[in-house]
């Protein structure tokens, strides 16, 4: 059985509160889902709102086109009347998620006794929990990069300190020279 697509913004349908759901329950997944879309919409408007904010020229004294102005700024007020819509929606998508998993008590770790099977998902106690159970590999892994950063910052360290000493025995070598060419020139000059 396939799930319906999810309408997106600005089509028919669109999640618009309780009341643009009356007909259908919608679950915690597809919510968190139009959740993310609203973020990249707010996101992209946002940087639409940059865009146009950097393009437009203030009116300080030097001459402008009034009707290019106007269009901008009503390009600018549209653009911040859909971030407000998408804000609410966001808003309401936040409400309605928290309203779903009101009931759900999150488990710890250290309370599930075998980390395969915990006793609160059996039949009829909390049968819409799912434990997560992180394997050995997995801290494995995150034991191993965390090593591999600590060497690589030591050694990007040791780089950085021997760069140093050789820039400053670059700087020796080049006043030693320096000193050398003012002595050789003094000499020179006394000759003549």
């Amino acid at each position: 059985m396939a799930t319906p697509p999810v309408p997106g913004p600005g089509m028919p349908g669109a999640f618009t509160g309780p009341q643009g759901q009356a007909g259908r329950e919608v679950n915690t997944a597809s919510l968190c889902r139009i959740g993310q879309e609203t973020v990249q919409d707010i996101v992209s408007r946002t940087m639409e709102i940059f865009q146009l904010l950097r393009n437009m020229q203030l009116p300080n004294g030097v001459s402008y086109h009034t009707a290019t102005h106007q269009d901008r700024q009503g390009k600018l007020q549209e653009h911040l009347r859909q971030l407000s819509v998408l804000f609410r929606k966001l808003r309401l998508v936040y409400d309605k998620c928290n309203e779903n998993c009101a009931g759900l008590d999150p488990i710890a770790m250290e309370q599930v006794a075998n980390p395969l099977i915990h006793p609160g998902l059996l039949v009829g106690e909390h049968p819409q929990l799912i434990p997560y159970v992180e394997d050995e590999i997995t801290k494995h892994e995150d034991h191993s990069l965390g090593n591999q950063l600590h060497l690589a910052s030591e050694e990007r360290r040791e780089i950085v300190e021997k760069l140093k000493q050789k820039n400053q025995q670059l700087k020796q070598i080049m006043d030693q020279l320096r000193n050398l060419i003012w002595d050789i020139n003094a000499m020179m000059a006394m000759r003549n």
